[in-house]
């Protein structure tokens, strides 16, 4: 099953971050992340935020590259899932 992986919100304690740039993929193109794993780090003007995989499988499709700005729930990439 393919799942769309979107950004979640970026509140922090004083709240209002709703956008952030992709700085780093930290899992590549058809490689496996385990659920709760490192899918990618996302700056702010006030913090860096890992993104975490919300399902175990295999990245195959990034929607945004490095240096690219994200708002909360746009889609980030695609990761297949073991069909069971």
């Amino acid at each position: 099953m393919r799942i769309e992986v979107t950004l979640p919100s970026l509140d922090d304690e004083e709240g209002g971050q709703t956008r952030g740039t992709v700085c780093a993929w930290l899992t590549g193109l058809n490689a496996w992340v385990e659920e709760g794993g490192d899918l990618l780090e996302v700056t702010t003007d006030k913090a860096a935020f890992v993104v975490p995989s919300p399902v175990a499988g295999c990245v195959v499709e990034y929607a945004v590259a490095e240096g690219v700005t994200v708002s909360a729930g746009d889609i980030l990439c695609w990761i297949e899932t073991e069909s069971k």
